[in-house]
């Protein structure tokens, strides 16, 4: 997976896991293999709006 250097000198994955719209049976299944594989960026926003 590759990364991005921060400022800080953390490194951060360019590639996330988004939930929205799964279920909480996939949720549950895909979070732990997803950080198994090497996620670390997991966006669990419910909805986003526009303003």
């Amino acid at each position: 997976m590759e990364h991005i250097s921060l400022n800080s000198g953390v490194e951060m994955p360019k590639l996330g896991l988004g939930v929205f719209q799964m279920s909480d049976a996939e949720v549950t299944e895909t979070v732990p293999a997803a950080l198994e594989v090497g996620y670390r960026l997991i966006d669990t926003a419910s909805r986003y709006y526009d303003r």
